[in-house]
């Protein structure tokens, strides 16, 4: 009995570590959740991301745009700014964010903290200045407070505003989803016709650009490699940061995951289903018409890459800031 419970011990260790081995070799990483977190600086962040104060109208907040109740993005084809302007490009997640090698699909901003100061001062998004935002969140005690518990000293500035922001959106990291779990030994978590749209996702050639922790986000691609991307979108990727022609129609790829919940798709917003954007990405990037069949298999296998969703309540400002009145928007 006892050697039978050795060989029982060893043959399951022996199934884990071949488990182990075959995920590490997987083109697709376990997302993980986020370490280093200034709690202090997060909370901050959080009350601005949420706040509309930061807006010209006094109406709008990073939330609007990355409504983190719908996958971190505004699920329309391009977002409505200030004075209700529709916007050139579709919002990409904030989710997993973190993860991405740049921000925006162009990559014109290196980090989180440089992305978070342009939507402010941008007058087609939030339509306001920086001095301006600053003034506002100076002239909230509740703010000021927290500024000089988490910086040292009641200044506001908006490289603490952005550095608050680029925080809480780090903690927007979504672990935990099927196919992670199948990733990490539990076979059981896919079904068989998810396994088989995993596999032909990798046997079609997806994961070339659709690789790493966030499915995505870490490289740059022409869009239309093999047959042009027709839009009249007016967007021209990397090319309108670089200069170079060579880049035209360059974009950074987007993370899969929780792409079940960030309809519509593509920079401009084109593919309103995921069937759909899989057809066009067979056809225009890897030159391979996908069945029916197929395409519902990869379908499948995309929703497993939801993971948990961010939890927490709305946050609500100090009563001092609460009893500051609301400023008329600026005109």
């Amino acid at each position: 009995m006892k050697k039978k419970t050795i060989a029982l011990t060893l043959s399951l260790a022996l199934g884990f570590l071949g488990n182990f081995q075959a995920n590490a070799e997987e083109p697709i990483s376990v997302i993980k959740a986020p370490v280093g977190i200034n709690a202090g600086l997060a909370e901050l962040g959080k009350k601005l991301y949420f706040d509309p104060r930061l807006s010209k109208s006094g109406f709008i907040s990073c939330n609007s745009c990355h409504n983190l109740s719908l996958g971190g993005t505004d699920n329309i084809p391009t977002s409505v700014g200030d004075k209700w302007q529709q916007g050139p490009i579709n919002a990409p997640t904030v989710l997993n964010s973190s993860l991405n090698v740049a921000q925006f699909w162009d990559g014109r901003a290196a980090d989180l903290k440089a992305q978070a100061g342009g939507p402010i001062a941008n007058p087609g998004e939030m339509g306001f200045t920086h001095d301006l935002a600053v003034g506002v969140v100076a002239s909230i005690p509740g703010y000021v407070n927290e500024f000089k518990a988490v910086f040292g000293k009641p200044d506001v500035n908006i490289d603490g505003i952005t550095q608050a922001i680029a925080e809480f959106e780090k903690t927007l990291v979504t672990p935990n989803s099927r196919f992670d779990k199948w990733l990490s030994g539990d076979k059981a978590a896919l079904t068989a016709d998810e396994a088989a749209g995993y596999q032909i996702f990798k046997e079609s050639g997806c994961v070339a650009c659709h690789n790493g922790e966030a499915v995505g986000g870490n490289s740059f691609q022409k869009l239309g490699l093999v047959e042009a991307y027709k839009t009249n979108n007016p967007a021209e990727g990397r090319a309108a940061v670089t200069g170079k022609d060579a880049d035209r129609f360059n974009f950074k790829v987007p993370t899969l995951r929780n792409v079940e919940l960030t309809y519509p798709y593509f920079h401009d917003g084109a593919a309103n289903t995921l069937p759909e954007a899989v057809d066009t990405m067979g056809r225009i990037q890897l030159g391979k018409t996908f069945t029916k069949v197929e395409n519902a298999k990869v379908v499948a296998f995309l929703k497993t890459l939801t993971g948990d969703q961010p939890s927490f309540l709305l946050p609500i400002l100090p009563p001092s800031a609460d009893a500051t009145p609301r400023p008329t928007p600026f005109k």
